[in-house]
């Protein structure tokens, strides 16, 4: 700064952001609008779940976002949002602290108010005590950066420098008196009356937050922590809301008749789901409606229940969520004026940094020579688009996503929040394995608490498996099947004992391409993909010359756009076949285990690797999908799989145990009968018994350890880094795309979710193997790997030496 900053001569003087896109908001103005912000929040979510159980919840809620920056009065917090201003050290919230204990006093609040109150203002940026993991990267608890070595006088009374090295009241008494009187007449009270013996704010701050650590130290009963956390995610949410100026949706793309709206008479178990209330688990078989019955249900329960609900529906892949996104784009209803309905996706790489990103403040410290309105600038457009996380009433996401709310602290419990008062689809739930199926039931448990039902919708879900989701509510869950014979019989099953790369297993589908056959071939494995879709791509476009699309491969590790790009094309090329449509396609897909839900997709013939029956089940359903085809059944061959990875060794050899047993027996289709002996067979070994087990468990301990927030605002960074481990999840970086990553994440006119379409999911303990080193600018991971748009992502020649 050059020269003393400019007197601020009164509380209009007073600025709460620097963003220059806001005019330098005012603090009274920024306190307003995030009061008024959680108004919407409480119509969306009103008194849902344990929230009946607390009168006081919006209450206190409103109060501490009116006090949330009431700190920034402070001298130091000003000469940094000033233009060219330099970071102050101090936290903004701890001396909000103050006027909490003078607004409690003044307008005579229960102590109770008063310490949630409290806690809510001194923890919507950081967490209040460290936690016993130490934390992965996160910022330091309040509780380090405050303690008995802190001179509060210093800090926030009247202290030396502020970069000019003169003598500085934090507070001028006369701004003091006029911010006092200013939230007093906002809470339609009569400031308190001041005696000369009264505390200073510095220690009034210090008293408050001491009470605090003193509270929450210990913990807490469970009900009550889950309480607080939720009060939490409120306050941030109102916070992203206003400073963000993105409201809540109210609009909701599905209509509450959408069943009389399908262009077909309803199937019964359509109808029967719809009619459903409470939750439900559905099986139904592949091609027969699935999505639009789950539908039909979440617009049934929404009559029933209170405030706006959100409907969440969640695939098993991240691969799945683009298409399934744009299917609803187009089919439900848009918002007036609106073309196309508004869903909501944002990746989850992209969201965790913008929620981390949106939740930086202005007191944080930074380098004094770097250009303040840019990294301003930056954070504006991080919390508008964080809001993209919550603002939607239709949103599509993977469990990761949700379960990420698990956290909780200020980063996450917003999406917590969220999950209050909401409609969840599981779409195909059997896809998982034990472990994430079971903290998927302990979710469930937490949902209902939330006041939220689910359904579970799947075309091959064992008895055991409904048998766990079951047990691990307290309501009623209604299961409904499919009747019999929903599905015509649509194959000719065929266990072909040699790999599906063999010599003689590629001749005969070059035979079938070169008749005109559109083929499927699915591998379990990547690298198997790519090795197949190099040997008969050519075979594929010699059938059908001049055809772009006649050779497509699919899988998870390219990015989320060029992904995008291949879905569009394969629903195109592949769509499902009509009444009458007696023409070879052509054309060939080779895909791995992501072609299996959410894709719309009809080849005329089928040959996979042998997969957990539940797998098999899917992908004989991208077969003859709706059994239309001319020939009748059609032929839908499996084949050993040289490795059981990526699947347990178990469920491979119960899957081949249990086909080869029905095939022995004289079976020659894939009926829905024949699918339910599949189930039978492969869970009535040790490994299904081992794979129950294994369920329960992982549901137990993720609720105990994740689920129960007795210690809710202690740090736990560490629980973020640990459920990142849990579901084995990560997306990277082509290393040729980190200057447009950057342009898109961090430039003035960058988009987040386009940046999420560079971005390619693998596997942790994949890392390694595509040559990835973490970038901290960027939060995350680039891969040295081989691309291209066609293959995807390979290893390069060096690591494929290692491998």
């Amino acid at each position: 700064m050059t020269g003393p900053p400019p007197r601020r001569a009164s509380l209009d003087d007073l600025r709460a952001k620097s963003t220059p896109a806001h005019d330098r908001e005012r603090l009274t103005t920024h306190s307003r609008t995030v009061h008024a912000a959680v108004g919407p929040i409480e119509d969306r979510l009103g008194n849902a779940g344990v929230l009946a159980d607390a009168p006081a919840f919006w209450s206190r809620v409103r109060r501490a976002a009116l006090l949330h920056d009431a700190g920034k009065i402070a001298e130091g917090f000003q000469r940094q949002v000033d233009i060219g201003g330099i970071p102050w050290g101090e936290r903004h919230e701890v001396l909000s602290l103050a006027y909490v204990d003078l607004l409690a006093k003044a307008t005579g609040w229960t102590e109770e108010d008063r310490l949630m109150v409290a806690t809510l203002v001194a923890t919507h940026h950081r967490a209040l005590l460290s936690g016993d993991g130490g934390g992965h990267g996160g910022k330091p608890a309040l509780s380090r950066q405050y303690n008995k070595e802190t001179d509060w006088n210093e800090a926030f009374g009247t202290g030396v420098g502020l970069g000019t090295g003169e003598t500085v009241s934090q507070v001028p008494r006369f701004l003091h008196r006029e911010w006092l009187a200013w939230l007093c007449g906002y809470l339609a009270a009569d400031p308190p009356t001041t005696t000369p013996g009264d505390p200073t704010l510095a220690h009034r701050a210090r008293d408050v937050l001491e009470e605090l650590l003193n509270a929450w130290r210990q913990p807490v009963k469970p009900h009550q922590g889950l309480l607080a956390v939720l009060a939490q995610g409120a306050l941030t949410l109102a916070d992203r809301s206003g400073s963000a100026h993105v409201g809540l949706q109210t609009h909701m793309p599905l209509a509450v008749d959408y069943l009389a709206r399908l262009p077909y008479e309803p199937h019964a178990h359509q109808r029967r789901a719809a009619e459903s209330s409470g939750h439900l688990v559905l099986v139904a078989p592949t091609g027969s409606g699935k999505t639009e019955a789950g539908l039909a249900w979440a617009a049934g329960q929404m009559a029933t229940m209170s405030g706006l609900p959100r409907v969440v529906w969640t695939l098993p892949y991240k691969a799945s969520l683009n298409a399934i996104r744009r299917r609803f784009a187009g089919s439900l209803l848009p918002a007036p004026g609106e073309r196309k309905a508004d869903i909501g996706l944002l990746h989850g790489t992209v969201a965790q940094t913008l929620l981390t990103e949106a939740l930086e403040d202005d007191c944080a410290a930074g380098d004094p020579d770097s250009e303040p309105t840019a990294d301003q600038a930056r954070k504006a457009r991080a919390q508008a688009n964080a809001m993209r996380l919550f603002t939607h009433r239709l949103r599509v996401a993977t469990p990761h996503q949700l379960l990420s709310g698990a956290v909780a602290g200020p980063t996450y419990s917003s999406v917590l929040l969220e999950q209050t008062n909401a409609l969840f689809v599981l779409d195909e739930l059997h896809a998982y394995e034990p472990d994430t199926f079971g903290r998927l039931c302990a979710a469930m448990r937490l949902w209902e608490r939330l006041g939220s039902r689910f359904a579970v919708l799947s075309a091959t879900l064992a008895d055991t498996m409904i048998q766990i989701i079951e047990e691990s509510v307290e309501q009623p869950v209604t299961v409904h099947r499919a009747p019999a014979g929903t599905s015509p019989v649509r194959h000719r099953l065929v266990l072909d004992e040699r790999p599906v790369d063999a010599p003689e297993s590629v001749e005969r589908l070059r035979e079938q391409l070169r008749e005109g056959h559109s083929v499927l071939v699915v591998a379990n494995t990547v690298a198997r993909a790519q090795d197949l879709f190099e040997q008969l791509a050519e075979d594929a476009r010699e059938a059908k010359p001049g055809d772009p699309s006649a050779a497509l491969l699919l899988h998870s590790r390219f990015k989320n756009g060029d992904r995008d790009a291949i879905e569009k094309a394969l629903l195109r090329r592949h769509p499902e076949r009509r009444e009458g449509d007696a023409e070879r396609r052509g054309g060939l897909v080779v895909a791995t285990q992501v072609v299996e839900v959410s894709l719309q997709l009809d080849f005329d013939r089928g040959a996979v690797e042998c997969a957990p029956v539940e797998a098999v089940a899917q992908r004989a359903g991208r077969v003859n999908r709706r059994g239309l085809h001319p020939e009748g059944p059609v032929e839908f061959r499996v084949h050993p799989a040289e490795t059981h990875k990526p699947y347990s060794a178990g469920a491979m050899d119960a899957s081949w145990s249990a086909l080869t047993g029905l095939v022995a027996e004289g079976a020659t289709a894939l009926s829905e009968q024949d699918i339910d002996e599949l189930l039978r067979r492969a869970y009535d070994t040790v490994w299904g018994r081992e794979w129950v087990d294994e369920a329960r468990r992982n549901r137990d301990e993720f609720a105990a350890r994740f689920l129960t927030f007795t210690d809710p605002f202690h740090d736990r960074s560490e629980f973020a880094h640990a459920l990142t481990k849990v579901f084995d999840s990560v997306e990277v970086l082509h290393h040729e795309d980190k200057a447009e990553y950057q342009a898109l994440t961090r430039g003035k006119k960058g988009d987040p979710l386009l940046a999420s379409r560079l971005l390619i999911p693998l596997r942790l303990g994949q890392l390694r193997d595509f040559g990835c080193t973490y970038d901290p600018y960027l939060k995350v991971h680039i891969s040295e790997g081989v691309y291209d748009n066609v293959l995807g992502l390979r290893p390069s020649a060096s690591q494929e030496t290692i491998l």
